[in-house]
């Protein structure tokens, strides 16, 4: 299982990324384990926090809320390796924390929904988009997307 570094046993959501940045096959058995223990370890109310402040000095003071970006990461993260349906519910539970307008803040309050930090944050967008596409393609391989060239739209 991957960590937050060398010499700790800390868990640290950014390790959600290996599978997606493919630093090793999302079939290793430590990738599997990585974002599984993210999955159970790193999650309040099943949205992912960062890292554990009990756990983590970052010299900020009070509770951290858990980051949406992270916890579209974990959908696709679990989409990777393979466990479809977990990511699906995660997925659309994210989904139902979109504010009026669709977007997304940097934090979410896990109990409330409420949206916290930066508002609207792009960051968490692109990943929402590469969560929502991991599940799409995931239950429908045949499902792609097509971009056409404004080109082929001419006259």
């Amino acid at each position: 299982m991957f960590v937050q570094h060398y010499d700790t046993t800390t868990l640290d959501a950014s390790v959600l990324l290996m599978p997606l940045v493919r630093f090793l096959p999302a079939d290793d058995e430590r990738i599997r384990r990585t974002v599984l223990a993210v999955a159970d370890e790193l999650t309040v109310d099943g949205l992912v926090l960062r890292y554990r402040i009990d756990q983590t000095d970052d010299g900020l003071p009070g509770e951290e809320a858990t980051f949406t970006i992270c916890s579209f990461w974990l959908v696709s993260a679990l989409v990777e390796i393979g466990e479809t349906a977990r990511a699906r519910e995660l997925c659309e539970r994210l989904l139902s924390y979109a504010s009026p307008l669709g977007l997304y803040a940097e934090e979410l309050d896990p109990r409330t929904g409420r949206h916290l930090g930066n508002f609207p944050q792009a960051f968490t967008h692109l990943a929402l988009i590469n969560a929502v596409m991991h599940v799409i393609r995931a239950e429908d391989p045949k499902a792609t997307l097509h971009f056409v060239s404004p080109r082929q739209h001419q006259p």
